[in-house]
């Protein structure tokens, strides 16, 4: 076919996803047409111009091209290109776009299964992308190329510029972005308007090679295309100047429309304007080579090791057991944001140096970034001080409408970590990823318990938050122990106990001194290690209540969503009362002890807490 011929058909493929844009919009009553009609001839000539290689029979093919509408409002354009690609029927779009039960949600998510990954919180299509590419350069070692639509609006987000830095960083030439200059955003003009060198001029100072084009003409997006596709050394960023509401007159560049759809008389008025359309025109895309990764075969772990007499941190052990189950689990990665020598992830970078990456100071890339490599298969640890998660939480929130297998590791968690002082002291951790569906959180207290949690992490399919501590802890548990996730550990028990305290992390130490002291005079404490923060142990909670009566929950976080309302919910339907003690104070610099006893978390705020209650 001569590049006229197919022009031509491109530009019939490209009125037939105008059509179903509007007709899919109008019949929901709502979505983003306009968003979409910018973007037409950019997404058609990119998946049926002959450079995106795509099994369209095996969207999980794990050579096919990738394609992320980091502008994920623009979905009525991601589902009309696969109408066109004969995967999807045009009735199913127009009738069940927006609608209850529909994979077609009005930003797209992976129920449909030629989404990536889900998107729609602007600012972070661009770092999965980011680690969908790097996993084909680095580990799988795959020709694929990974594409990011992206909207000018979005260009104001930090994010994207993490995304930028490091992409330029790490050489990622399979990685091209695909900028949607349409000049308008949701209330009025974006910050630069339609003017394309002042985003090209900031691309490439970021190190990305840069190719402007008229969005609109296929003359000058193939070329483009073809061009990005061969760029060798560093990622690629075609920028195009669009007119939002393109191919409809009364709405094209107009302020007022994003997020708006025709209505039914509207939608007649602009049909005329599409001209005669095409029903039976259908794309063709190239199929990928047939490549596949290597896979090495796992082999079992040995167990973990520490001298029971020697205080370990729970941080060093995470570092340990990722190190010690890498040949069990081979598919783990380690990403960590230049804190790796207090995380202890360093010790996994030097025993795997070409499976560690070192992401610098953005968390937020960092996050959407192993989304990326989540999505691809791998088993992303992401590490760094809990408090920094804080930072990323839009990308850990997003990432739960990915299903992904992706799990986060946070130290320096809580006042216990002493002098540095609350800017570094993890105290919301806990609360932040107990709210994410479906997640576990964990929170071990000694090296062994950690390992074993660690190795549970990597074996879940899903979402884990790993706690870790700064300081060292005696080593409480024998390498035969086993930590299911959603368990607990009861370390003292008797018929006589007239209290439990439940806990976590370095307040064990604190509820064992209590005990020892309580124990003196007479009183005997139940004292639960609850690992297992969510899931909880239940039925262990549940047997102490009973028993016991009183209970107590104590933890180095705020109160608010921390292991005491944790608990508190798991068993206010037994109507059993639980008292709390967490961090209740502005927290200060100072020496763990002293941090400890300010916040009522000590073993002599537990013992008077006891006494008060008894």
């Amino acid at each position: 076919m001569s590049v006229p011929e197919k022009i031509d058909e491109l530009k019939k493929i490209a009125n037939l996803i105008r059509y179903y844009i509007l007709a899919a919009t109008t019949e929901a009553g709502s979505g983003h047409p306009t968003s979409s009609l910018s973007a037409t001839e950019l997404m058609t000539a990119l998946l049926f111009g002959g450079y995106f290689r795509f099994d369209l029979d095996h969207p999980e093919h794990p050579n096919n091209d990738r394609l992320i509408f980091s502008k994920g409002h623009a979905s009525p354009l991601f589902y009309a290109l696969w109408v066109a690609a004969g995967k999807l029927s045009g009735e199913e779009l127009i009738k069940t776009y927006r609608k209850f039960g529909s994979p077609l949600e009005g930003h797209p998510t992976v129920r449909f299964p030629y989404c990536e990954a889900a998107t729609g919180s602007l600012g972070q299509g661009l770092s999965i992308g980011l680690g969908m590419a790097l996993n084909a350069k680095y580990l799988d070692k795959l020709p694929y190329l990974t594409y990011v639509l992206l909207g000018d609006s979005e260009m104001a987000e930090g994010s994207q510029w993490e995304a930028l830095q490091l992409a330029a960083h790490y050489e990622l030439d399979n990685l091209v972005g695909i900028l949607d200059v349409n000049r308008l955003g949701q209330r009025g003009e974006t910050m630069y308007g339609h003017d394309l060198q002042a985003y090209e001029q900031r691309i490439a100072a970021f190190g990305w090679e840069t190719i402007l084009v008229d969005g609109h003409n296929f003359a000058e997006i193939l070329p483009a295309c073809q061009q990005a596709a061969l760029v060798s050394g560093k990622p690629v960023m075609i920028i195009a100047k669009t007119i939002k509401g393109k191919g409809v007159s009364f709405i094209e560049d107009k302020n007022g429309w994003h997020g708006k759809a025709l209505k039914r008389e509207e939608f007649e008025q602009a049909l005329p304007e599409l001209g005669a359309i095409d029903f039976s025109v259908r794309g063709e895309i190239p199929k990928p080579h047939d490549q596949h990764p290597l896979s090495p075969p796992p082999q079992k772990a040995p167990p973990p090791a520490y001298p029971p007499d020697k205080p370990v941190a729970t941080r060093v052990a995470y570092g340990n057991a990722l190190k010690r189950i890498y040949p069990e689990f081979p598919r783990i990665v380690s990403l960590d944001g230049e804190v790796s020598n207090s995380t202890m992830a360093e010790i996994f970078q030097k025993a795997h140096p070409e499976r560690f990456f070192e992401m610098y100071i953005a968390e937020q890339n960092m996050v959407g970034l192993g989304l990326g490599l989540a999505r691809r298969g791998k088993i992303p640890f992401v590490s760094t001080f809990a408090a920094f998660f804080s930072r990323a939480f839009d990308q850990i929130r997003m990432s739960q409408y990915s299903d992904p297998n992706l799990k986060f590791a946070g130290s320096h968690a809580g006042v216990s970590i002493g002098e540095d002082g609350p800017s570094q002291m993890g105290l919301e951790d806990l609360a932040m990823f107990r709210t994410v569906l479906g997640s576990v959180v964990l929170y071990p207290c000694d090296a062994v318990s950690t390992e074993k949690l660690v190795e549970a992490a990597a074996r879940h399919q899903g979402i884990v938050y790993l706690r870790t501590t700064r300081s060292a802890t005696p080593i409480l548990y024998g390498p035969e122990e086993q930590f299911p996730i959603g368990g607990s550990k009861v370390l003292r028990r008797s018929d006589q106990d007239r209290a439990t305290v439940i806990t976590a992390g370095i307040t064990v130490f604190e509820a064992l001194a209590a005990y020892e002291e309580l124990q003196k005079e007479g009183i005997v404490l139940r004292i639960i290690d609850l690992y297992s923060i969510k899931p909880l142990d239940l039925p262990t909670l549940l047997d102490a209540g009973r028993q016991t009566k009183t209970l107590i929950t104590v933890e180095d976080h705020y109160l608010e969503g921390g292991l005491g309302e944790a608990v508190q919910s798991a068993l206010s339907a037994a109507a059993i009362p639980v008292h709390t003690l967490a961090v209740r104070r502005q927290p200060k610099s100072g020496k763990p002890a002293e941090l400890l006893d300010f916040e009522e978390i000590s073993a002599g705020a537990i013992v008077r807490k006891i006494k008060e209650l008894l």
